[in-house]
């Protein structure tokens, strides 16, 4: 392992993965939000365009499309996290990873707001339910970073520090 750790570093690509975060989730929450309501209220019209079903297949099987394709996306990255022998590389390659999956969960997320605005059905709900619960499980923090990474004890505790508020 590289003792010369860089923490500034590490600690900038922490918080900019934790923001990144908190504001995909502050931006898909609100808009699903009001179309749910519209949805469940029955007497709004905004007087949408009818838009034919083809499209609505095409939404549900793009948005759960997407949904398996970044997992599988993130679990090949990882893999390749795993093989960099430099910790700080290590980390910040997961990191970036991490990132990259919350904007194509951001991305599903709007499929569904779209997809229950225009089509009103339930299988738009349970794709941003799921969304919902992979932003939850995939958020970063040093305990689940050590066990995905299979870090030390020793780099775990130096994960642990980075993380820490200044």
């Amino acid at each position: 392992m590289n003792k010369e750790i860089n923490s500034t570093r590490l600690k900038k690509h922490y918080r900019s993965q934790e923001v990144t975060l908190l504001v995909l989730m502050i931006l898909a929450l609100p808009l699903f939000g009001v179309v749910y309501l519209y949805y469940n209220s029955g007497n709004l019209h905004w007087n949408l365009p009818e838009i034919p079903d083809f499209f609505k297949g095409l939404l549900a099987g793009l948005g759960y499309g997407l949904f398996m394709g970044q997992y599988f996306i993130f679990r090949d990255t990882l893999k390749k996290a795993r093989q960099e022998e430099d910790f700080e590389e290590k980390i910040i390659f997961f990191l970036d990873a991490s990132k990259k999956r919350f904007f194509y969960l951001f991305g599903i997320s709007l499929i569904s707001t779209v997809g229950l605005l225009f089509y009103q059905t339930a299988w738009f709900i349970i794709l941003f339910a799921l969304t919902l619960v992979f932003f939850s499980l995939a958020k970063v923090s040093p305990e689940r970073t050590k066990r995905l990474l299979r870090l030390s004890k020793e780099e775990g505790e130096i994960l642990r520090l980075i993380s820490r508020p200044d």
